[in-house]
């Protein structure tokens, strides 16, 4: 067995590429268009992980996505979290669970998708502003 992707649905594809692309710095992998059934693919993943990759579908008739809390979480390891969080930040991310330990953030899609993001090895030394920020909503 070999994991492929995860997907997830999407319903504005630049709100969602802003996100994942610009904020969270995936790489756009391949992307397919399907006029027969009217939707759109969209793989993306973390630079040199080639193989972790995300699917964004976008379906081109109005749907309303409820219940992404539901679908659970997908994770990514980063070098430095804090790095990794402030430019988050800086592109109008919402750190719903700041790194305070060093170590683990949530952050959410336009879409109500949570992702959580690991630091790479040990935990980094506690920081402010993130060592004593409050969480904010649900992640």
């Amino acid at each position: 067995m070999k994991y492929l992707h995860t997907m997830v649905r999407v319903s504005d594809v630049e709100k969602s590429l802003k996100f994942y692309r610009d904020a969270l710095g995936l790489e756009v992998v391949r992307e397919m268009k399907n006029e027969q059934g009217r939707f759109t693919l969209i793989y993306l993943a973390a630079p040199n992980d080639p193989a972790a990759e995300i699917e964004l579908t976008y379906n081109w008739d109005p749907e309303e996505y409820t219940g992404g809390r539901n679908f659970g979480h997908v994770a990514y390891e980063v070098e430095d979290i804090y790095k990794t969080c402030q430019k988050l930040a800086d592109n109008g991310v919402t750190i719903l669970r700041p790194p305070r330990d060093g170590y683990m953030a949530f952050i959410r899609s336009p879409d109500n998708i949570s992702v959580e993001l690991l630091q790479a090895g040990k935990p980094l030394e506690p920081q402010e502003p993130w060592a004593s920020m409050k969480n904010t909503g649900s992640w």
